[in-house]
């Protein structure tokens, strides 16, 4: 009875447990299927339809391989929302990526009088010691500020050359910006005049190196204008400004539009600058402009607030009285009127008007001749001239007359004064008038001489101006262009041949005369990047007529070195007989391809890959994929003929 009652419960408790067991495993699989299929689900809902899903018991294996770190951390997440993320299993492997694009190297140098201040991203080879020490010598009191990161990349093309040229540009930009990149350089600075604007941009364009590309910002601030001048002529050569002054761009807009209006043809300038007497000097200058184009000769000058109109000769009184009445009425409470209409001169055998003159060449020579009115006043002309024009050039031959105004001596020297400003030209004084004419190679040397005069004669300071502007005595407009200069090579050598001594690298006797001739050409051209290039015929081994090629160039670089011509940007390349323009079967042909060529080098730069670095806080659905410019082509360089004998 008692060993069946303990059976009976024996098998009671194990009936119990079976149950139980098949329970669980039922509850298991249910939960490992619902668990697998929700998993699924929420991967598809995503699109991570890459990712396989297997459930083991509690377990939820991810596999499968993802496209990107950033999208197998967004399968987990994904799992991690339907079950506990305890459970989820990682056996994902990710698809190997390209290696990481090299951030975007670049650097921004800020110079003024504080120092200069560095801040950018180089590689971790650029030399930071030499870099900083030659930063040092241009910074105020040494005083440079490195706030410099590096990255150990490889160095991308044209680095080297953009912070070398950046560097180089420095020295003559002490309040600027530069900011510097492989292959591309860009400059913003102030220069203290318009004149030292255009020379700066001229020398900066010239010195660029072939593979950088140079972006510029230059600016020159206002002039102080004292006196504040302007002044408007008519006479026989049409309508035109011998000096212009506006306080800004609406004042200088209607002052050009009055001027049209007067008669002015074709592009004409007005400085704006700062000293303005009034803010009604626009209103001013249109009326008095409109007043002389209505007596249809003569000229208007300003002086500050004060203005002078002195009509042509010969102008009806009648007409004078009603212009100047109503231009009186009409002008700015500000400004003042004085007004002139010259008298016809009584004919008299027995008077003679005095007169003072100089000369002064395009060699430099300046003669003195006419009247001053005491010694002292010669002697001050001729210090002042040699003061101005230099101490050999002078030759006085001034006589004295005693009877001369007052004011002689202050006219002749405000007049050498005036000419002094010219290139070449001749100035006449008498006592009512001072003529000047000339030659110059700056755009407002007759806009300074009219505001010397009317500053140190006076507003009622009659005046006559004929200034011309020449472009090859402008110092920097003159300077021939790389092409051109590339272009008078090409003419050189079309004709005349550089020989060598047979079988050697030396120049003949004949080749001295042409490099002189080349040397001077380049002498005037400035700094631009050419290749000397070197060329034989065929007749030979290979390997000596590349040697041979070479030898020439590089002997031809050290001729014009030796002519005191800047060769640090030129290059020396051999060619052989790899480039023949001609054919070598015959004894023309040969000599047409032995021969020196010179040519710009005029690579463009590459546009450099942007940086792509993966940003870890970027939402995992996201993928990350590095991005690069496409790279531009270099241009053809062009080469101009030469020749050279064997």
């Amino acid at each position: 009875m008692r060993l069946s009652s303990i059976a009976i419960i024996s098998a009671t408790f194990g009936v119990a447990a079976g149950l139980c067991l098949i329970a669980a495993g039922f509850a298991v699989n249910v939960i490992q299927d619902n668990s697998e299929l929700g998993v699924r689900r929420a991967l598809d809902g995503r699109e991570l339809h890459w990712a396989e899903v297997h459930a083991d018991g509690l377990q939820v294996f991810l596999t499968g391989t993802a496209p990107s770190e950033a999208l197998r951390f967004a399968a987990l997440t994904s799992a991690g929302t339907v079950v506990d993320a305890a459970r989820v299993i990682d056996n994902m492997t990710v698809k190997a990526t390209a290696q990481l694009t090299a951030p975007r190297f670049s650097v921004e140098i800020l110079r003024n009088d504080s120092g200069i201040s560095l801040i950018g991203l180089v590689p971790a080879s650029t030399d930071r010691r030499d870099l900083l020490a030659k930063l040092s010598s241009l910074a105020a009191n040494g005083n440079v500020t490195d706030l410099l990161e590096t990255a150990d990349y490889q160095v991308p093309d044209a680095w080297e050359d953009s912070l070398r040229y950046a560097l180089k540009a420095l020295k003559s930009l002490p309040r600027s910006k530069v900011s510097v990149a492989a292959g591309e350089v860009e400059i913003r600075a102030m220069s203290d005049s318009d004149q030292d604007k255009r020379k700066l941009e001229n020398d900066l364009k010239r010195a660029v190196p072939g593979d950088v590309k140079l972006v510029m910002e230059i600016t020159a601030p206002r002039p102080v204008i004292t006196p504040f001048t302007l002044r408007f002529l008519i006479d026989a050569d049409g309508a035109r400004f011998d000096a212009c002054s506006a306080e800004d761009e609406e004042s200088r807009t209607r002052i050009l539009a009055a001027a049209k209006a007067a008669g002015v043809e074709g592009e004409t300038t007005c400085t704006i600058g700062l000293g303005v007497p009034s803010p009604t000097w626009a209103e001013a200058v249109e009326k008095a402009v409109a007043a002389l184009a209505q007596l249809g000769n003569g000229s208007v000058t300003f002086s500050d607030a004060d203005i002078t109109l002195v009509a042509a000769e010969g102008t009806v009184q009648g007409l004078f009285d009603r212009v100047v009445g109503e231009l009186e009425n009409d002008l700015p409470t500000v400004f003042a009127l004085h007004s002139v209409l010259p008298q016809p001169k009584k004919k008299d055998a027995a008077t003679e008007v005095p007169e003072f003159t100089a000369t002064l060449s395009p060699e430099g020579l300046v003669q003195l001749r006419g009247r001053l009115n005491n010694e002292l006043t010669r002697t001050a002309a001729e210090t002042f001239a040699k003061a101005r024009f230099g101490s050999a050039a002078i030759h006085n031959a001034a006589r004295l007359d005693e009877t001369l105004p007052a004011s002689w001596s202050l006219r002749v020297l405000t007049a050498l004064d005036g000419l002094s400003k010219l290139s070449n030209g001749y100035v006449s004084v008498t006592p009512d008038l001072i003529i000047l004419s000339g030659k110059t190679g700056n755009t407002a040397t007759s806009a300074n001489i009219a505001r010397l005069f009317a500053q140190k004669l006076g507003d009622k300071a009659r005046f006559d101006l004929s200034v011309e502007y020449v472009e090859a005595l402008d110092p920097v407009a003159s300077i021939p262009t790389p092409e051109e200069c590339e272009a008078g090579i090409g003419e050189i050598v079309k004709t005349r041949k550089i020989n060598f001594e047979p079988g050697s690298d030396k120049p003949d006797a004949e080749a001295a005369a042409i490099l002189d001739d080349i040397a001077e050409i380049l002498r005037s051209c400035g700094e631009m990047k050419l290749e000397i290039g070197g060329h034989t015929d065929s007749q030979g081994r290979e390997e000596m007529n590349q040697a041979l090629s070479q030898q020439r160039a590089q002997a031809v670089l050290n001729e014009l070195r030796a002519r005191k011509v800047l060769t640090g940007s030129f290059v020396a390349k051999g060619y052989g007989e790899e480039q023949p323009i001609a054919d070598n079967g015959t004894e023309e042909g040969r000599d047409a391809n032995r021969r020196i060529e010179f040519h710009l080098i005029r690579n463009e730069p590459a546009a450099q890959p942007e940086t792509t670095l993966e940003n870890a806080e970027q939402t995992a659905e996201e993928e990350l994929q590095p991005e690069t410019d496409q790279p531009v082509d270099p241009a053809d360089a062009a080469k101009d003929g030469g020749s050279n004998d064997e």
